[in-house]
């Protein structure tokens, strides 16, 4: 029988309830900007059980360039193998019907969600919908006393066919044409003294794309990781019912967050410029 996942957002019991069906792929992907290594350290001292480790810079982001920001979308022939090597598969349909679902994928980081944020919805921009961030991360699953380990598990060899969303992106051209028109609203998802100019401890220049508004993506998540509930995510993002929302950051990765938020609320996906503000002030 396929696993199909609740919601967007899933909690430590539901996860572990299903740990051990054939169709879960469960992805840890902690990361600290102070220390890209960190993650990756933390993954071999414990991580969940049949977790596999994705890395924001070398997996999940392409190199830097002179634009496109500080972590551009990853090149697909590098992407695409990584994850198959995970575990995650898609759909196949034979002649008579269905051969074997997609895997339902479980992703998890340890830091309010931001990087699992990007990776669920870099896995939705590929088609790949069968995806849930885990609520609390992996602090959430300790304080839930569940189990944890260091074995590594081994590669898989499954056949993931991308299919990219790319109108779901945003460059810096669109994004400047965007934000001339009537009725779409650039938010902002840095917080609000990095939006308003005021500090940048990351990017060459400070200050925030023109016309755009700030919705500090830490306001739809809680201290411990755990996303706000659907009717409180709902009146959070309500004033924007009459717009076309593009969301960003500084490089997109925390406006993952609250794309997840919105659509945890029942709203379509928005568009993501990916580049975000170290994009935006590259051209400056």
């Amino acid at each position: 029988m396929s696993l199909s996942l609740p919601t967007p957002l899933v909690d430590a019991a539901w996860v572990a309830d299903h740990l051990d069906h054939p169709d879960l792929v469960i992805l840890d992907c902690r990361f600290s900007l102070a220390d890209p290594e960190l993650g990756r350290r933390q993954y071999q001292e414990r991580h969940l059980p049949g977790a596999h480790y994705l890395h924001l810079n070398q997996d999940l982001s392409s190199p830097v360039q002179t634009h496109g920001g500080r972590h551009p979308l990853p090149d697909l022939a590098d992407l695409v193998p990584k994850l198959e090597r995970c575990g995650v598969r898609s759909p196949k349909n034979g002649p008579l019907g269905p051969l074997h679902p997609p895997t339902a994928v479980i992703v998890y980081d340890d830091f309010r969600g931001a990087f699992a944020s990007r990776l669920w919805w870099l896995l939705h921009y590929l088609g790949h919908d069968t995806v849930a961030v885990l609520q609390g991360g992996y602090s959430g699953w300790q304080r839930a006393g569940l189990p944890t380990t260091t074995q590594l598990p081994p590669p898989s060899s499954e056949l993931f066919q991308p299919r990219p969303q790319k109108n779901w992106v945003v460059d810096h051209a669109t994004a400047e044409a965007l934000n001339q028109q009537s009725g779409v609203t650039l938010v902002d998802a840095r917080s609000p003294e990095r939006f308003r100019g005021e500090q940048e401890p990351i990017d060459p220049i400070a200050g925030s794309i023109p016309g755009a508004i700030n919705s500090f993506w830490q306001q739809v998540v809680d201290e411990e990781g755990v996303f706000l509930p659907p009717a409180n995510l709902q009146a959070h993002w309500a004033p924007l019912d009459s717009t076309e929302v593009v969301m960003y950051c500084g490089s997109g990765v925390t406006a993952c967050v609250n794309l997840l938020s919105r659509v945890a609320a029942g709203y379509p996906m928005d568009r993501l410029y990916v580049g975000g503000w170290s994009d935006w002030c590259s051209y400056l």
